[in-house]
This record gives structure tokens, sequence and C-alpha cells, in this order.
């Protein structure tokens, strides 16, 4: 398959989206009322509300934010500042118009307060949507795709079924040119050797062991593993057991590269993403749900994620699409209408881990072309972005550009 759309939106940067939509972006939690206000009226018409809730600067913060504005998705973005924040605000809002995007900042405190910075940003919103029809559009290969990967909700047949289907997924669209990212280093304790022996260098492997090194030590300071009471509950047994089933979902591809929130691959292949921050541990658990890593990923340029579940979840994204893959196929039977793949059927006979992987990369390919997923039809819109700390990658962590 060489195309699949010919409608994808093109960006000045070269990339391509597959949704263009507007983002309404709160740039603290005193301006989260007025921005959500705003994009309330359109939220069925793909406009989605994002921010950061926090009033101190972050450099993070500001690069996520950056990241998703100017995402291939994101056709304009309109900044909600209350006035007084220490987001630099109009850092933010030159990058997006350096983008090539429409952007405009709204200050309430010089609007006149909530009411009429509502109707202004409404306004502008309307007029935007008008303005976005005459966005260039052109053909879309699987190469220029970059898809994410999450389990959440895990079970005891989340690594039975969802998870290896999904890497089954992952090494389709790999041999495809497309970019493909999993993550989370924190999930993957105990795993680091058999992926650093996938890495493209030595180089890159022993980082590989660095940053899950990193995450066990993080995950220790807190007193607390990425292993839930939840993941209990559900079945599993060991933090080891997790860990082979969320790395399940990488495939068996070779490991092109190690990234951090908001680098985006700069070409196809397999990507570890390290969500754990470096330094000191300040901020906290590193993803406090699903949803924070979800937006990683996005900022990441994923097109969409693909979300494995065993116990069940309804989350959706702003920007992106998830497909949910359900693992158990009681949980399938329960909750339906959230999701969009039956895994759990290898458990029951009615399919095998070849075919699971095959409609997972089918249905991947219908959402770029414009299929809707289960969580997007039902209006699922969730957003959470908090505080961290990155160091810059090396060019370690990129051997192919070195």
């Amino acid at each position: 398959m060489n195309t699949i759309r010919g409608d994808a939106f093109l960006r000045a940067d070269g990339r391509k989206g597959i949704r263009n939509t507007v983002a309404v972006v709160y740039l603290v939690e005193c301006a989260h009322h007025v921005a959500r206000e705003i994009q309330l009226p359109f939220r069925e018409a793909d406009v989605h509300l994002i921010g950061f809730g926090g009033c101190y600067p972050n450099d993070y913060a500001f690069r996520m934010l950056e990241a998703l504005c100017t995402h291939p998705n994101v056709g304009a973005a309109l900044l909600v500042s209350l006035g007084c924040e220490g987001f630099n605000r109009r850092g933010l809002l030159d990058a997006i118009r350096a983008s090539g995007r429409p952007a405009d900042t709204l200050v309430i405190q010089e609007t006149g307060g909530t009411r009429s910075s509502i109707e202004r940003g409404r306004e502008w919103v309307r007029d935007v949507k008008r303005r976005l029809e005459a966005t260039p559009r052109g053909p879309l290969a699987p190469h220029e795709l970059v898809v994410g990967t999450i389990c959440g909700g895990s079970d005891g047949t989340s690594g039975i079924t969802a998870n290896p289907g999904i890497g089954r997924a992952f090494d389709r669209l790999v041999a495809d040119g497309a970019a493909c990212i999993f993550e989370e280093t924190g999930e993957l304790i105990g795993c680091e050797r058999v992926m650093a022996a996938r890495a493209a260098t030595p180089e890159l492997g022993q980082m590989i062991v660095d940053a899950v090194a990193k995450a066990a030590r993080y995950y220790s300071v807190l007193g607390h593993g990425s292993f839930a009471p939840g993941n209990a509950d559900g079945g599993l047994t060991t933090q080891e057991e997790k860990s082979m089933g969320a790395y399940a979902k990488s495939g068996s591809a070779r490991i092109s590269g190690l990234i951090k929130p908001g680098d985006v691959p700069r070409a196809g292949g397999l990507y570890l993403l390290d969500v754990v921050p470096d330094g000191e541990v300040r901020f906290g658990f590193p993803n406090v749900n699903d949803n924070a890593e979800i937006v990683e990923l996005v900022a990441c340029g994923a097109h969409v994620t693909l979300f494995s579940t065993g116990r069940g979840s309804v989350v959706g994204s702003a920007i992106s699409p998830v497909i949910k893959v359900c693992a158990n196929p009681e949980t399938y039977r329960s909750l339906r209408d959230d999701m969009d793949v039956d895994a759990g059927r290898i458990l029951e006979g009615r399919g095998t881990l070849d075919e699971v992987g095959a409609e997972i990369h089918r249905l991947a390919l219908a959402v770029a072309a414009g299929a809707k997923t289960a969580s997007e039809s039902l209006g699922h819109q969730e957003f959470v972005l908090g505080y961290k700390r990155f160091d810059q990658v090396g060019p370690a962590c990129h051997p192919a550009y070195a």
C-alpha cells in the first residue's frame, strides 16, 4: 500500500496531519475555565482543549506545548492566559506562528474578564475554522506515519493477547517504514538487557540499560513502582511479569533510537520513549496516569496511539486518536462501545496473534485515513501535563544520525 489517503493536511515543516484540529490552550489553571468555555460549543467540531496548570515556568511544559501546538494534526492554536503566570506565552505564540499556523493569545486580565474573553475566544475559533478549510492537502504514505503505544489497566491477559498483538502490528508498521514508539522505562524494569541486545549499536544499548536503571532508582525513592494494586487485582503477580507483558508491545524489530518527550523521530523505525525525568526526584511520580503518557507520545509526533487494556480503560486523547486493543474477552464484552479490537478472542480460540496483529495494523492505517476510533466517537479528549525535567539526548541515542 503506497498511499493511505490522498487528502492529508500538509504542514510547512513537511509533515502531514490526519486531523486538522484547533487547539485551545490554557497557560495556567486560572485560565482553564475560560479556555474550556471557549472550546465547549466546538467540542464535536475538532476543537480540543489542552494546557498547563502550573503558575511557575517549566522548560519541559513549554517544550511539550510547543510540540503539541505544532503537531501535524493541529491546524491552529489559541493561547488563553490569565496574564500574570510565569509561562512564556510570547515565546510559544512566536513558535506556533513560525510553523505557519494561525495563532493568537487571549489575556483575560486585558480583555475585560470571563465573559468578554469567552466571547472573543469563540469568535476567533469560528473565524479560524473557516480559514482552515483552505488547508493544503496531499497524499499520505505509511512511511510518513508516527504511531505510539501504551498499556493501561493491565491484567493477566494483557501480556498474552493485546500487547503481543500490538507488537505484531508494530513489526508490520516498521516494515512499512513508519516510526513506532513504545514506552515506558518504568514498566520495562528487568527487560533492559533484552532491549539492549536489539539496539542498533552497543552505545544505544548501554543508553537503554542506563535509562531503565534511572527509572528503577526513581521509583525506589518514591516508594512505589509502576505495579499498581489494580494490576494485582487483575491477576498480574510481579513487576517482572508486567514488564515482560509491556515489552511485548515493542515487537521484534531493531531498536533504532532512544527519545524523550517532545523528540520527534527523524526516520522510520522502532524507538523507546524514556518518560522518567532526569536529575533528582523533585516532581513526584513520572506520570500520574495513562493520559500523561499518551500526551508525551503525541508530543513525539504520534498521529495515532495503540492502547492495550485488560481491565478496561475508556480514555482517549486530545489531538491524536487512540485505538483501544482489549486483552480480556470478558472486558471486551462488558465495555464493547469503548473498544476497537477484541484481542481477547485469542484466549477463546477465535483468532491468532498474527490475525490480531494484522487487524490492528489495518485499523491504524484506516484511522490515519480518517476513520474514527471508539474514543473519538464518544468524545474523549483527555489531557494531562505536569512538571518534569529532562536532559537533551546525545548522538548515541540516534545512531543513524551520529
